[in-house]
Order: structure tokens, then sequence, then C-alpha cells
């Protein structure tokens, strides 16, 4: 479908629904649409608050096609191609396509994508049925109308493209780039280790040099320096502020970083930055009221300046330790109190609002990343839980889907095996995909997580690998220096063939050749 205006334009104020056909001003404001090679979409209300604005495409549909969406912000396992169902919410972009990727010959093949710009300051849905296509921009504030102003705000910016003669992933990814013209990529490659999915928040600063000892060792002949990142743990309170506090196992985070440099690794470090109660029954800091959200008395409002503040001075120290990666988690859940799966058609749901009443959840989102990413200078960053769309740009990496396991071999199949397949499209477009660790324990058959580290070693994608200490036989040892012999490239290219028809696709082309795994 040629991009075009669309055929119905609906504004939800808060005093109601306003159908704009023709002529697009109303009392005190007005809807503009500017067409270039996108839609942008610009808005005024001076009068009263704004809460959604709903754009209609009448055209008609081809029959005998699926579609995917992607997901508010990580894949819960979730991910998929399904029949056209008018009443299923695709967050950010969706893709209608004909035939199947598993069949080479696509001389009959039509993808049609539909998104909005990366960055955008409104939440965005679409729907499709029979008859067209629908875009549901959220305008809101947490759940409140958003008051404007006499501000003019650019809403998003519409895309819609055709592919004919090619595989519904290459139309896609190609789609990314197009959404996403100016990711944030950094200079080096990215990899290594983790150690939350064998220590699970236990762990010392001994035991953290021992982990950096042990990759090191593992990529003694890779070409780039790995990675290793101390998650959740380090800490006084696991999962919970304070930042200027840690365990009495972790005595010195300054020179901890020193020492893991002298061994021959990249320090990362784990974050939750709003975050401020102890499993919800007292407060850390004492902070003024108003710094706290509507929806909870233990999480911060990042709408406030004073939290931005505490946000960048939580940065600089932690940068100011010699960490040149941070994982900042549980942001999406702290904003809105619910994860990604128990969202629905829009994130936010009850009657709150943030403090700063005069701008959307998309801006205030930004902002918080956009701090983030300012006071970290040259640090990379990596957003866990974060929102892709709104963090595309702003930050290096993100974690394309929940977490995957080093217990349970069905939790890795089922969130690590369908996120980097249906997410892969956005990787070095949106930013750097992470698609989650290789968890080793013992636990996990070594087949199964062989072929796991193989897949995600070779996707071009970040690796991340968190290993018990003293586990691997010496043949298992030998496939993880491969795989992060590998990892540290990342120049080969993985395409999944079947996943028009599987959640955990088993069917590749890896750099031109077929593979097939056995989840």
């Amino acid at each position: 479908m040629k991009l075009r205006y669309p055929d119905i334009t609906t504004l939800t104020l808060a005093d109601g629904d306003l159908r704009l056909t023709g002529n697009l001003n109303f009392d005190g404001g007005y809807v503009s649409y500017e067409l270039t090679d996108g839609l942008t979409v610009r808005l005024k209300s001076e009068k009263t608050g704004v809460s959604f604005l709903t754009l209609r495409w009448n055209i008609p549909m081809r029959p005998d096609v699926k579609v995917l969406g992607d997901a508010w912000e990580r894949g819960y396992g979730d991910l998929q191609w399904l029949p056209m169902d008018s009443t299923r919410g695709m967050p950010w972009y969706m893709a209608i396509s004909n035939g199947s990727d598993r069949n080479p010959d696509t001389s009959h093949r039509l993808t049609e994508c539909f998104g909005v710009g990366v960055l955008p300051n409104a939440l965005a849905l679409w729907k499709c049925d029979g008859d067209g296509v629908t875009l549901i921009l959220d305008l809101r504030n947490g759940c409140q109308p958003t008051l404007l102003g006499d501000r003019v705000l650019d809403c998003a910016t519409v895309y819609m493209k055709e592919y004919p003669a090619c595989s519904a992933f290459s139309a896609l990814k190609d789609f990314c780039q197009v959404m996403s013209p100016s990711p944030l990529l950094v200079d080096h490659v990215v990899y290594g280790s983790n150690n939350w999915y064998y220590a699970y928040g236990v762990s010392s600063h001994e035991e953290i040099l021992a982990d950096s000892r042990f990759v090191k060792e593992m990529c003694r002949d890779a070409e780039n320096i790995p990675y290793m990142v101390i998650d959740d743990g380090w800490q006084i309170n696991n999962v919970d502020a304070p930042w200027d506090q840690t365990k009495p196992n972790f005595p010195d985070m300054k020179c901890l970083a020193k020492e893991m440099r002298e061994i021959g690794v990249r320090p990362g470090i784990w974050v939750r930055y709003l975050i401020n109660g102890i499993e919800g029954k007292r407060r850390i800091h004492i902070f003024p009221e108003e710094w706290y959200t509507q929806r909870s008395e233990f999480v911060l409002d990042p709408s406030h300046p004073g939290v931005l503040e505490y946000v960048a001075e939580t940065t600089r120290r932690l940068v100011g330790w010699g960490y040149t990666l941070i994982k900042h988690d549980y942001s999406t859940f702290d904003i809105f109190g619910r994860w990604g799966f128990e969202f629905g058609d829009f994130p936010a749901e009850g009657d709150w609002g943030f403090f700063d009443n005069t701008r959307t959840t998309a801006q205030i989102i930004k902002d918080f990343y956009q701090t983030i990413r300012d006071a970290a200078g040259d640090t990379v960053i990596i957003g866990c839980n974060a929102i892709g769309h709104l963090c595309a740009g702003i930050h290096h990496f993100n974690r394309t889907g929940d977490d995957t396991s080093g217990k349970e071999w069905d939790r890795t199949r089922k969130m690590g095996v369908n996120t980097l397949a249906f997410r892969l499209v956005q990787n070095n477009a949106f930013f750097g995909a992470d698609a989650d660790c290789v968890g080793i324990t013992g636990q996990i058959p070594w087949e199964k997580n062989a072929q796991w580290l193989k897949i995600l070693s070779r996707s071009g994608s970040c690796l991340f690998v968190s290993c018990k200490p003293g586990i691997l036989k010496e043949s298992e040892l030998a496939d993880l220096r491969e795989g992060f012999l590998a990892g540290s490239r990342q120049t080969d290219e993985l395409i999944p063939l079947d996943w028009m028809e599987s959640v955990t696709p088993t069917k590749y082309l890896l750099n031109g050749e077929t593979i097939t795994f056995t989840w």
C-alpha cells in the first residue's frame, strides 16, 4: 500500500471523542499531517487534555495472509505470525505476508509493513481487519489526559512499505532500518559473561575475579576484549536500592573494576534506578513525597527533575567506579506496575498520572533513558525491561526477551529461542539485540545448552554466558571457546526459515547454508 493521509481521524480528548474528516481543526487545536517519506502526525490542543489519536486507513486486505506484530517491551515467548484477527493489538509495527519463508521461491511473495518511527512521542498500537488498518496513538500521561498547553506535539511518524518478491524476514529487516535510520552502535564487539544465571544474586568480589579469569581464558583467542557483567546482588539489598552501599562480600566496587581490567576483561554492572523500597515494606532513601509515583509509594517518578538528577548521579557513580557497561533493569515494570505480557492493548491501567502532567508517557520514558545515556558518557548501556521503540537510538543494546534460565531448559527455549528468531530483524537497526544468556549450571543437558550457545554465538547479535565454575568437561569447554570466538566476531548472518509456522523456529539459514536445531 502507498502511504497516504488516513481516511478517518478520531481524537479522544478529556471531554470525549472527536471524529475529524476533511477539516482537522477543532476548538482550541488541530491535527495536521505532513507527508514526505513518512507521514508526520502533529497535534495541538490548548483547551483540553489529550488521550488518544486514532488513524484509520480503509484498504481492502488480502486473504490468506499471516500477521506479525512487535511487543511493548521484551518478548515473553509469545511473538508469532498469526492469521488476521481484528481484535489483536500489535505495538509499534506489524507485517502482513503471504506464503512461507521456508520456500526459497519468493517470486509470488508480498509483505506489507506498517509502523511508526522510533522515538515517537506516543505509544503506538496497530490493528488490522479485512477492510483496513488502524493506528492508535496513546498520548496519555500515565492514565490521565496530557495537558499540552500551547505546544504543538509531534506525535509520531508513520511508515508503510510494500516488499514484493522477497522473504518476510528480509522485508521486516529492511523496514526496521526505515523506522530507525540512526541507531546508536558501539565501535567494538560486545560479548562476554554475566554471573546471574548461575549465581542468582549470591556472589562476591573474589568470585567475580574468578569469573573474570575464566572468561578471559575462554576468550584467549578472541579478537575483542570480553565483558564481565556483575548482575544483581552486589548492592546491600538484592533487587533494590541504595546504589552507594554494597554487601560485605563487595567491599570496594572501584577496586573490583580495576582488578577486572587488570585481568583483561571489561567491567560491567547491573542497576535498578526507580525502586526505593525493600519488598514494598519500607523506603531506603528519604526523598520528597513528590518524587514518588502516584501508582506506588516505593517507586520513583521519572518525570520529576529531582528523580532524573538522582538517576544521573547514580549513573555517574557507577562510571566513576570504572564500569564501562551499565545494564539497567525493571524500569517498565516499576513505571507501570505490570510486566509486558500483562499489558493488553496499552501499558497503563488505572487512574494515575505523572508528576509532570504536560508530557506524554512516551516523552517521559525517553527523557529517562536519555538521562542515563547523557550521564554515562562513553559507557555502554543495555536496557533490560526497557521499551525498544523508545530506547532505539539512545541505548546501545536492548534485552529483547524475558529471562532465559540456567535451571530450566523449557524457559530458555520459550524465551530465548523465540525472541532471537523474531527480533533478530531489530539487531543493529534499532540497537544491538540481546536475546539473553546461556545459563550453565549443570542442571540443563549440555546437548541443549550447546545448541543455544551455537545459535546465539552465530546470530550476529551479542553473546553473554553465565557459567558456574568447575562443571564443564573438556569437550564442553571446547564448545564454549568456539562459541566465544564466534561471539567475539559477530560476522555471521542467521535467518529463521520456519518462523511463520513456529514460535520456536528450528530451521535457519546460517551464512547461506540450511541448519536445523532440535530444541
